[in-house]
């Protein structure tokens, strides 16, 4: 390996550094990209099984307000007009997300925005009366708050609390800034003008993004057992890994929520009838079940593939799914992000975990983007769905 072999090494095969490789190859630049894990798209990744396209790491659905993103995406395949309308499960009863008319009648049989307004205030007063007018101070108090207790009992504690692994009363309120309540008949979860999956999956994504005789991949390859030699010979390096993990801990460990996933063929047509049911009791140990043909309607006859989804504590034998950004890992996270800058100029510490922050899918890729501006110094007014001429 000579130093100018490439101006890149791209650690971790995400959307965050496909993309700045893709990028950059297109204005010239050579980049080595390592993975540790054995396939590139990380936790986008996709594979196909009797005909269904399933995730492999959760159900990941593409929405977005910015049309650049949306347009960006889409130059490397197909997208459906798929919307998520999630169901609950709350011991046998089910319940349509997110909280709309929908939910209100199934819950207490109100028609009107009014009644439904005010039974929801109605319970407010009730649970939170002996606040004396002061602001909620754990998260239990705080869903409470913002949609009263019969939702927040059947809907939101179990879940929350299996997918935290903490009680509700000892979880900061700031996690719930707001929940999104409708008060019209609406199931589509997500509120972006712009929403699909991609017919066949992501990682036909990815494969286009690092078709070039200017990326090399390698998967199966741990930054860390060569993180000097790496660092000593490549110019600039885009580091998408943990960032607690690049500096040995040396400051604590960041704490990090993990997931485990249990995925089976099932000889049946339709098992559930919808591609994702929330089961938001505290009982059942996963949080919710995926129905993978429901997605992009693929799928040979006569079968189904499900997944459950179990939440669960990190270590570092697990991967680590997202950060806990509470105040504590917050200020550990801060010491990290200074020695970052101050030690290590030409590493840029990028997507979820390199920045310890949750990004849904076009954050990340708009993160990407932002450091390729950056980079190359492109205008802001530079629009990447539209570049041809590179």
């Amino acid at each position: 390996m000579k130093r100018n072999s490439y101006e890149y090494l791209i650690v971790g095969a995400g959307s965050y550094g496909a993309i700045f490789a893709y990028e950059a190859a297109k204005r010239g630049k050579r980049s080595l990209l390592i993975e540790k894990r054995e396939h590139i798209g990380g936790n986008m990744y996709t594979h196909t099984e009797h005909g269904i396209t399933v995730h492999d790491f959760g159900d990941h659905i593409f929405h977005t307000d910015n049309k650049e993103i949306w347009d960006y995406i889409r130059k490397f395949a197909e997208f459906n007009g798929y919307q998520n309308q999630v169901v609950a499960n709350y011991k046998g009863e089910l319940y349509n997300l997110p909280f709309n008319m929908n939910t209100f009648y199934e819950m207490w049989g109100t028609k009107t925005p009014a009644e439904a307004k005010a039974k929801i205030e109605e319970q407010k007063k009730a649970a939170l009366g002996n606040l004396n007018g002061r602001g909620p101070k754990n998260l239990e108090e705080q869903a409470i708050s913002l949609i009263g207790t019969d939702i927040y009992e059947k809907l939101i504690k179990g879940y929350t609390e299996k997918q935290w692994g903490r009680k509700a009363t000892e979880l900061p309120a700031f996690i719930i800034k707001r929940l999104p309540v409708r008060f019209i008949f609406d199931n589509n979860y997500f509120n972006h003008r712009y929403q699909g999956i991609p017919v066949g999956g992501y990682t036909q994504i990815f494969d286009k993004l690092l078709d070039s005789p200017l990326i090399d991949v390698k998967t199966g390859e741990d930054f860390f057992a060569h993180k000097d030699e790496y660092l000593a010979k490549f110019p600039k390096v885009i580091y998408t890994g943990m960032i607690d993990q690049f500096f040995d801990y040396k400051y604590g460990e960041l704490e990090y929520r993990s997931l485990r996933f249990e995925t089976k063929k099932v000889d049946e047509e339709n098992v559930q009838g919808n591609a994702v049911i929330n089961y938001t009791d505290a009982e059942t140990p996963f949080t919710r079940q995926m129905e993978w043909k429901h997605f992009d309607g693929l799928s040979d006859d006569g079968v189904s593939v499900i997944t459950r989804e179990y939440p669960q504590q990190w270590d570092r034998n697990k991967e680590a799914y997202y950060p806990v950004n509470d105040e504590k890992n917050t200020e550990i996270y801060r010491k990290y992000a200074r020695e970052a800058h101050a030690a290590y100029p030409n590493v840029v510490f990028g997507g979820r975990l390199g920045q310890y922050r949750y990004y849904d899918m076009d954050q990340v890729m708009i993160a990407a983007l932002n450091l390729v501006r950056r980079e190359f110094d492109i205008s802001k007014d530079f629009n990447f769905a539209h570049d041809e001429e590179h």
